[in-house]
């Protein structure tokens, strides 16, 4: 290799080290990650749900996309399934602790118990009679009293006004943790939540697809001209922004035959 490509290949990996150390400068050993001497490698377990009927596809997924990710520093990667079906990482190389910190930042680690005054990565799991329920790790109760920020309405009912399905990405703030934990969304993901509510436009919300099976449902129902743009939420999670005079559930009635998913519907109220 030429110096110069050497030098850029060095740069390549101080870049990937500040964005995976700069939010903390606590040892990555402390996060959850294993450093398995005997197979000379490190294993991440990383907070990415494997779900769905075709686990094997989203799983060749994530490791795809994490290798884009690393592709400028020394490691190799391989990916499995813990028995709580979170998206495992093995790291093996001369980068291996800088990739492991890099995927710590991007994807976060399960936690193993809730701390007040905490914020936590998740993903919304279910919508019960009192409370969304969320998983950091650990299942967390966001009960009814802190979803009053949602307006008015059942748990059930706030989720099917906002779009909400299993398995969303989302941000909660952990504010009592002693004989019961207590949380509620931070005010960012309320803003992100709201912002869909108040928009020009309707929002489908599709969990278990791949951006390009989304968009193979909407050119193959004759609604390319319809649809605005295609926001990615997470690895399998999406938003489709229709367009002013687009009908969400329509869409919904045309796509959802072609997509093993799991929809919801946000009506913009500035229609």
């Amino acid at each position: 290799m030429s110096n110069s490509r050497k030098k850029e290949a060095e740069n390549n990996r101080q870049v990937k080290y500040d964005q995976s150390c700069n939010a903390s400068r606590i040892p990555f050993r402390q996060h959850g990650v294993r450093n398995n001497r005997q197979e000379n490698m490190i294993k991440v377990v990383t907070l990415q749900h494997i779900y769905g009927k075709n686990r094997e596809r989203m799983t060749d997924l994530l490791k795809t996309l994490v290798e884009n990710e690393l592709k400028d520093l020394e490691v190799k990667v391989e990916i499995s399934i813990t028995s709580e079906n979170w998206a495992e990482f093995s790291l093996e190389g001369e980068d291996e602790e800088i990739s492991a910190n890099f995927l710590i930042s991007r994807y976060g680690t399960p936690a193993v118990k809730a701390e007040a005054g905490k914020k936590y990565l998740g993903f919304l799991q279910a919508f019960g009679e009192d409370a969304f329920l969320v998983n950091i790790g650990i299942p967390v109760k966001v009960e009814t009293e802190e979803l009053k920020t949602l307006g008015s309405g059942k748990p059930k009912q706030l989720a099917s006004r906002f779009g909400l399905i299993p398995h969303l990405p989302v941000e909660i703030e952990v504010f009592e943790a002693n004989k019961k934990v207590k949380a509620r969304f931070t005010k960012k993901q309320l803003d992100i939540w709201w912002n869909w509510k108040k928009a020009g436009t309707d929002r489908v919300i599709v969990n278990a697809a791949t951006r390009s099976e989304i968009k193979s449902a909407i050119k193959k129902t004759g609604h390319g001209r319809d649809i605005y743009e295609i926001e990615r939420l997470g690895l399998l999670e999406h938003a489709i922004v229709c367009r002013e005079n687009t009908d969400g559930p329509g869409i919904v009635a045309a796509i959802g035959p072609r997509l093993k998913s799991e929809m919801g519907v946000v009506i913009g109220d500035a229609r």
